[in-house]
């Protein structure tokens, strides 16, 4: 059952995300502006819970060793996809749909273009984060963690260039979904950690 709700968990955002997609507006207009800038206020607090999967099976003090060194790591990975993916939701969605609401679309692009360096260097955070969380997870359970890092690893580079937009997007916010799943049940048995005291 803790398996259930933990998978439950850390799969919610992404699936969110993904469904989200399916709504996502294609382009930018003065016709679909209204609906951009929304979908992006509402996804503000959804964005940053996409991490739930990397930080949940790293849970609790890290020890003074490298796994440890690992998951500060991941951690700061996190923190870096958070705050900077939120700055390309608030800049490409939020600002670029409320100026093209108005009819200055001139300033759209140089705001898409902002959104994209911070977007890109979120994803760089995330990608650090699942490297090192997959890392000390299969240090801890072995290679049964294996297929869960190769999908996740696989979302992390979609990512980089395909937020949530359909198709594309919402496939990668499914591999995430599942990459997740794949993580929760490989480590829901015990691992292969050493039992000595630190």
């Amino acid at each position: 059952m803790r398996t259930l709700r933990t998978t439950a968990l850390v799969t919610a955002s992404p699936l969110l995300l993904a469904a989200a997609g399916l709504l996502h507006p294609r382009r930018l207009t003065a016709m679909t502006a209204g609906h951009w800038a929304g979908l992006h206020i509402a996804l503000l607090p959804v964005f940053p819970l996409l991490v739930l999967g990397l930080l949940v099976p790293l849970w609790g003090r890290p020890r003074r060793d490298a796994d440890g060194a690992l998951t500060v790591l991941a951690w700061a990975g996190c923190l870096c996809y958070a705050a900077y993916y939120l700055g390309l939701d608030a800049v490409a969605g939020i600002s670029a749909g409320t100026v093209a609401a108005h009819g200055t679309h001139g300033v759209v692009g140089r705001l898409f273009a902002t959104g994209d360096d911070l977007g890109r260097v979120g994803v760089y955070g995330l990608a650090v984060a699942s490297l090192a969380t997959c890392a000390v997870l299969g240090r801890r359970h072995g290679v049964r963690v294996l297929p869960g890092a190769v999908v996740l690893l696989g979302a992390c580079w979609s990512f980089l260039d395909s937020h949530i937009f359909w198709p594309r997007g919402v496939f990668t916010m499914l591999g995430f979904a599942v990459a997740f799943a794949l993580l929760t049940v490989a480590t829901s048995r015990p691992g292969t950690e050493r039992l000595t005291n630190p």
